[in-house]
């Protein structure tokens, strides 16, 4: 049987491809299990050294088109439906979104309902000319779940995330540009080559200084702004300490490309 989601970890980037085309990579109970696999053999790889990246795109016309709602026409028991597969989703996207690594998405297509948590919870999220994002929670009488009112709060303020959410306007790639939901916005047939160049180069970046940035940001909304400062302090002088940054700065003096060790420790 085929697997839902695919996994491939090669030059240091974990590729995870959402794999059911023919149903728009809808998340129904296969898919949020194997979304949790992959999380969790993911997160031990990246703990080996062995993945300095993380890549999420998806096989087919569309992203994600969100959950499985013909699963829930033929339950009486919707909430108890819900209530087995949230949390293994729940589990599988916080994993990812706290990663100590870079995370791209590449999204083109639908993406919709729990698969914009999934979309966004990368640190860059680039988009084909083919995106349409639509909540779609409110249409079917439901909340959302996967970290969606998380994102889009976070990333477009509680205004539009409330717009987006209450309305379920479909908005398009470039809309999700001015919206900060997407960074880039590619040709479809662009998409992943860009991506893939993008993973490939954060994984060979300086480690220790990508860490720190995801961190310093991710946690720069709850902090005042002494806090963040003190953070700020104790980073840099962790950078300041590696190899890393010894060989970032005497590449920048003799005028050449750096060397950051790789994930065995020699240079990449």
């Amino acid at each position: 049987m085929t697997s839902p989601i695919l996994l491939d970890i090669r030059d240091a980037v974990a590729h995870i491809t959402l794999n059911c085309p023919e149903r728009a990579n809808v998340l129904d109970d296969a898919m949020g299990q194997a979304l949790v696999d992959v999380s969790q053999q993911v997160t031990q790889a990246q703990q080996q050294g062995r993945v300095r990246a993380v890549l999420l795109a998806a096989k087919g016309p569309h992203f994600c088109a969100g959950g499985d709602i013909r699963s829930f026409s033929t339950t009486q028991d919707m909430a108890g439906l819900l209530d087995r597969g949230i949390p293994p989703l729940h589990d599988a996207i916080h994993a990812l979104s706290t990663l100590p690594v870079p995370v791209i998405s590449a999204v083109n297509g639908s993406l919709g309902g729990g698969g914009i948590g999934i979309a966004l919870c990368a640190d860059i999220v680039l988009a084909g000319h083919s995106m349409k994002l639509r909540g779609g929670y409110s249409a079917i009488g439901l909340s959302p779940d996967v970290g969606v009112s998380w994102a889009l709060t976070r990333l477009a303020g509680p205004m539009r995330a409330k717009h987006i959410m209450f309305t379920n306007v479909t908005l398009h790639a470039e809309q999700c540009v001015r919206y900060g939901l997407v960074a880039e916005v590619h040709a479809d047939d662009a998409l992943m080559p860009a991506a893939e160049k993008l993973a490939l180069t954060l994984a060979q970046g300086a480690a220790g200084s990508l860490t720190s940035i995801k961190s310093l940001v991710d946690q720069a909304a709850g902090h005042t702004l002494k806090q963040q400062l003190q953070m700020e302090h104790q980073n840099m002088l962790a950078c300041g300490a590696s190899a890393d940054a010894r060989e970032g700065v005497q590449a920048f003096i003799d005028k050449r490309a750096p060397r950051f060790a790789g994930p065995s420790g020699q240079p990449t």
